[in-house]
């Protein structure tokens, strides 16, 4: 291990050595061998990685050029932003398994949408965002111009019209980190998340076109662009947290680039690494192991595959802490 790694590294190295552990570490290691041949990463997240606070690490890996292009789901995309303008109105439920229907019920009363033992608040989370994204589609629409979710978002945050509201360090918002660099997002689903629910409602209500608002497919085509732009010489990565259509979405435009667009020179994706608690059965697609991605025209037979069969908000934050040399 070379001398620069500090010490959360120097445990891992030291300390995991078997089954998880140890493809924990071999992640990370085929993650910084990748970056230092000169490769680009795409990590997706899906779960509910902001509200677990993974803009703590994630945020310093965009910083750091470690990660070129995210893909999330609706509510991390939101969700990262709500925890910086609202944290200290999150309420913490450690005991969240012994909750009963009637002490769920209080906690929909009181406006706090449970996420295992954290509630978010609506009042301060979900309207402190509303008004400013509402005014920025606004805008959008009365020009005539259309715009990505992800493009709406880093609007509001570029604008600096939700530092009023900080409440935590911005360095640990990976939202904040990412508008600052314009870095790639891909947000397929974007309708099913609170701020897609609060624009949808102001189509029926008549206030804004749905059109103003860019579609999945839409992100299907910029993420084309995208790949055919960065996937020469040691090729894009794929660093998958969780499954769902997080992963499953950016990971399609490989086959749908050669089978479908019948385009011959299309690189597989030349690493992949998931980390999932999922069963490995039942046709699930977050418990397929890798291998089966092969058939489907997603990763080749050499293709570095990782599988880490573990909770997500303790092992990403370990595998960061090695790429970032921490």
């Amino acid at each position: 291990m070379s001398t620069q790694k500090g010490p959360i590294s120097q445990f891992i190295e030291h300390n995991y050595r078997h089954f998880n552990a140890a493809a924990l570490v071999d992640a990370a290691k085929g993650y910084e061998q990748h970056l230092l041949e000169g490769g680009k990463m795409l990590i997706s997240l899906g779960g509910a990685m902001s509200t677990a606070e993974l803009g703590v690490s994630l945020a310093e890996m965009i910083r750091q050029d470690k990660v070129h292009i995210i893909s999330c789901t609706g509510a991390n995309l939101e969700e990262d932003v709500m925890n910086l303008v609202a944290h200290s109105h999150y309420k913490r439920i450690p005991n969240y398994r012994d909750l009963t229907p009637e002490q769920e019920r209080e906690l929909l009363d009181a406006h706090f949408n449970r996420v295992t033992d954290t509630c978010i608040p609506e009042e301060e989370a979900f309207r402190r965002l509303q008004q400013h994204l509402e005014d920025v589609w606004e805008a959008a629409e009365a020009k005539g111009e259309r715009y990505l979710p992800h493009e709406y978002l880093y609007q509001v945050v570029n604008s600096g019209v939700l530092e009023q509201y900080y409440e935590i360090d911005p360095k640990d918002s990976w939202i904040v980190a990412a508008a600052e660099k314009n870095l790639p997002i891909v947000c397929p689903g974007w309708e099913d998340s609170t701020t897609g629910n609060i624009f949808a409602s102001n189509v029926i209500k008549g206030k804004l076109k749905a059109s103003t608002v860019k579609s999945g497919i839409e992100y299907m085509i910029y993420l084309t662009e995208w790949y055919r732009a960065n996937s020469g010489g040691k090729g894009v990565g794929f660093f998958q947290i969780a499954g769902g259509i997080s992963g499953d979405f950016p990971i399609c435009v490989v086959p749908m680039m050669y089978q479908d667009l019948e385009w011959t020179d299309v690189p597989f994706w030349s690493y992949f690494c998931q980390i999932s608690d999922s069963t490995t059965s039942y046709g699930s697609y977050s418990g397929a192991v890798p291998n089966e991605k092969i058939t489907w025209g997603k990763l080749d037979i050499d293709t570095p595959k990782f599988m880490i069969e573990s909770d997500a908000t303790i092992v990403a934050p370990l595998v960061f802490a090695w790429i970032l040399g921490q």
